[in-house]
């Protein structure tokens, strides 16, 4: 059976001229060595795996804040996006939330990681090492290709 994460899509207005209400979305940077040199196609949206019986919803808020640091608005609005399937097979359910965030400010958790891979030598990565606000052109340059929909589908939503 296909694995399932969850995750969040933060999207803003910009409030200040030149750009005042121009629609940027948050993105992450996967952290460790092997993204270290990547950068156009592998950003993508703060998600993960969903715990066993947990609510997806409830596992998007959860890893929003691991990956991020940062905890929604008290009265976020969680507007359901996707899903989206990633080559790996695994399901990517999604929500769209309008709220600002200090890109500068994330603090991600960190996982274990073997590297280099087959060498058994283990370290502790970040499991995202930055974050970033892009204009829509730029995000879905920015974005890895599966998870592109989702910024796609968020514009339509937040431009109609």
């Amino acid at each position: 059976m296909p694995r399932t994460s969850a995750g969040l899509l933060l999207a803003r207005r910009r409030p200040d001229p030149p750009e005042a209400g121009r629609l940027e979305f948050f993105l992450v940077h996967p952290g460790g060595p092997y993204f270290a040199r990547k950068d156009a196609g592998v950003w993508g949206i703060p998600k993960g795996e969903l715990e066993p019986g947990e609510d997806a919803r409830v596992a998007a808020v959860r890893e929003f804040a691991e990956e991020t640091g940062f905890v929604l608005a008290d009265e976020a609005e969680l507007v359901p996006l996707g899903p989206v399937r990633l080559r790996s097979g695994k399901q990517v359910l999604a929500w769209l939330v309008e709220q600002d965030v200090d890109a500068d400010a994330l603090v991600s958790n960190t996982c274990p990681v073997q590297w280099p891979p087959g060498s058994g030598r283990w370290i502790d990565i970040p499991e995202v090492d930055r974050g970033a606000w892009f204009p829509l052109d730029a995000a879905l340059e920015k974005m890895a290709e599966r998870q592109r929909p989702l910024v796609a589908e968020a514009a339509r939503l937040l431009s109609g």
